[in-house]
C-alpha cells in the first residue's frame, strides 16, 4: 500500500467519516480554512491513481467512496513502523511506548486486561 501525504490522509479521513460523497460535499466537509476546491479535486485524482478512492458516475458527476478502510490503512502504517523501527517486534514497541509515554497505572492495567483477554480467547478450549 502506497503511503499517503498528510494532505491526502486528511482527505481520506473526511471520506472515511462521510462514507461516500460528491466533490463539493468532500470540499465542504473540511473545517476552516478549507482547502481550495481545485486542491481537493487534484487530491482526489491522486487518490484514485493510488487506488484509495473509487467512484460511481451519475451523469457528469462522480460520487467518491473509499476503497481502503481506515482500519486497513492503519494496520499498514503501523506494520511499517514496527518493521522499520522495532525490527517487527510488537513487544519492543510496547516497551518503548510504555516507557516513552510514562503511562499511568490505570492505563497499564487496562493494557494488561486487554492482553489477558486475548490470551484467554486464543488458548485452545479443553
Amino acid at each position: 500500500m502506497k503511503p499517503l501525504t498528510k494532505a491526502e490522509e486528511q482527505l481520506m479521513q473526511q471520506l472515511w467519516d462521510i462514507g461516500a460523497a460528491f466533490l463539493k460535499e468532500i470540499a465542504d466537509s473540511f473545517e476552516e480554512p478549507k482547502p481550495a476546491y481545485t486542491t481537493v479535486s487534484t487530491m482526489i485524482r491522486i487518490l484514485i491513481d493510488k487506488e484509495f478512492i473509487g467512484f460511481k458516475k451519475y451523469g457528469n458527476n462522480r460520487q467518491y467512496y473509499p476503497l481502503v478502510s481506515r482500519e486497513d490503512y492503519l494496520k499498514g502504517q503501523f506494520s511499517g513502523v514496527l518493521r522499520n523501527y522495532f525490527q517487527g517486534s510488537f513487544s519492543k514497541f510496547a516497551s518503548f511506548y510504555t516507557d516513552a509515554e510514562k503511562l499511568s497505572m490505570d492505563e497499564l492495567e487496562e493494557i494488561e486486561e486487554i492482553v489477558r483477554k486475548q490470551i484467554t480467547n486464543r488458548k485452545p478450549k479443553e
